[in-house]
């Protein structure tokens, strides 16, 4: 029989009649002993446990924002904080128990029906989640034999004349998350050896992930507006990265279908070319102020001309969108806004990624590109990336040479600096941004609805900011659109 646990908001301990020194050594002192909050969503009744230093480092007062989301310390992290403070100098004159009421009688009586009795199982997700050990302990064998073992539950099901949903997104979205688990536990092994080791070593797990990939691939594409999908994606949403990777992937998948049958069943392409002038050539304009305004056409926008996406590269693609965070450490939190975050680990993260894929495995470049350029938001100042790092050293070597195209879906611009980004990266960075901020188990603040999500982004990443592309994310609302209208009938 579980134990009736008390809590306390904390807002309570943080409060702002609290004298500023205190509040400080009080965050400190949750900091350093890495006491954990208790998450309630209003809404939702989801529960986590969440580390305060993540908390705190993406936003210092998050106690305080307005959202779904309240906090607040358990009896075992009040009594904790309650003793480290004791433990302090005389020179500290408030007195705990006169800042804060005691545990017993500090639960907030209209929030106690909404509290669980069992606070104690309660476990602490947080980066890629409590899975990961168990996968991270596994041999590399074993690795790879659970990979098999994903795509024969995947090929067994398109094999199925008649498919039920339930099944099929419930297989999508658990070998998503294993091969996200798995990929990034077998590059935390490979990144202590030599190079030519390690990608001997991890050969038979790329091909692994690549051959689940298209499996995976090919039931997306059978049905691109899943509401099935979408409903236990967010279902088994928990907030880690893995999670994020999971549904970044799979809508990363959906959109690719919904773009290929875009640009080759429609006129859209056509509507796009006539309307360019009008619509889009002042935003291109701009990213490519060497040119003549009237040479900026739809075919300088995209070298080549837009066209769909063939199969080996679209699985390629796929690839890259399923890794694309696996470079971040296992306790950070996936960014989710311009609020404040460390930025020096945030930008890390890109570059573990990139290095470990480009050194240590046999992925295809398509998928390292991927990894290392989707932050990249069009030399934006508050992006990042090795790209632009390697097109600054290409401009002071040749200083005459200019970028006349603005995105390529092939390797070749991208490397020789004909093109200022790369296709699936700027694909990428739509649904990365759009996916952070809709998560409706999102502990920093209040997730948005898709229609609250598509307004902010043009608002903040195509007009006051050049960092999306502005045809792209057009493409990408028409799919948001058409799956919220599919969800409605």
């Amino acid at each position: 029989m579980s134990v009736k646990k008390s809590i306390i908001p904390l807002s309570k301990v943080l409060s702002s009649q609290n004298e500023k020194s205190v509040n400080k050594l009080y965050i400190d002192i949750i900091i350093n002993e890495e006491i954990h909050i208790f998450c309630l969503n209003n809404e939702t009744q989801k529960k986590r446990l969440m580390p305060f230093k993540v908390l705190y480092d993406n936003h210092e007062s998050f106690w305080l924002q307005s959202g779904n989301w309240d906090y607040y310390l358990t009896e075992e992290g009040f009594n904790k904080l309650k003793e480290k403070f004791n433990e302090k100098p005389d020179v500290w004159e408030a007195d705990m128990s006169k800042t804060i009421k005691a545990p017993e009688t500090a639960v907030d009586n209209k929030k106690d029906d909404k509290i669980d009795d069992d606070i104690e199982e309660l476990e602490v997700e947080v980066g890629y989640g409590n899975e990961y050990t168990y996968f991270a302990n596994m041999p590399l064998k074993e690795k790879v034999d659970y990979l098999k073992h994903d795509k024969k539950r995947l090929s067994e099901i398109l094999a199925q004349k008649y498919k039920n949903e339930a099944e099929v997104t419930e297989a999508l979205v658990d070998t998503a998350k294993d091969a996200a688990l798995i990929n990034h536990a077998a590059l935390e092994d490979a990144l202590r050896l030599a190079d030519d080791e390690a990608k001997k070593l991890t050969q038979e797990l790329v091909n692994s992930t690549h051959d689940m990939v298209k499996s995976s691939a090919q039931l997306i594409s059978e049905n691109i507006f899943s509401n099935e999908l979408m409903n236990i994606l967010v279902e088994k949403s928990n907030g880690t990265i893995v999670q994020h990777m999971t549904r970044v992937y799979l809508n990363g998948l959906s959109f690719l279908s919904y773009y290929n049958n875009l640009v080759s069943t429609s006129s859209a392409i056509q509507k796009m070319r006539i309307s360019f002038a009008s619509k889009y050539r002042n935003f291109y304009h701009k990213l490519l102020p060497h040119m003549n305004i009237d040479d900026i056409i739809l075919e300088r926008i995209f070298y080549g001309g837009m066209r769909a996406i063939p199969p080996d590269l679209y699985f390629k693609w796929a690839v890259g969108f399923l890794i694309h965070d696996i470079g971040k450490a296992n306790a950070v939190e996936y960014h989710e806004g311009e609020e404040k975050y460390n930025r020096n680990i945030v930008i890390d993260h890109v570059k573990q990624g990139y290095k470990s894929i480009m050194n240590k495995t046999n992925y295809p470049m398509e998928a390292s590109l991927i990894t290392g350029y989707h932050h990249e938001y069009y030399g934006d100042p508050t992006g990042y990336g090795y790209f632009r790092a390697y097109l600054e050293q290409y401009k002071k070597a040749n200083p005459s040479a200019k970028q006349d195209y603005c995105i390529t879906y092939d390797l070749e611009p991208i490397l020789d600096y004909r093109a200022l980004a790369y296709f699936p990266a700027k694909v990428l960075e739509i649904i990365d941004v759009y996916d952070s901020v809709t998560d409706p188990h999102r502990v920093y603040r209040k997730s948005m609805t898709p229609e609250e999500a598509l307004v902010m982004m043009r608002e903040e990443f195509v007009e006051r900011n050049q960092k999306i592309d502005v045809i792209l994310f057009d493409i990408f609302t028409m799919y948001i659109n058409d799956k919220e209208k599919q969800k409605a009938a």
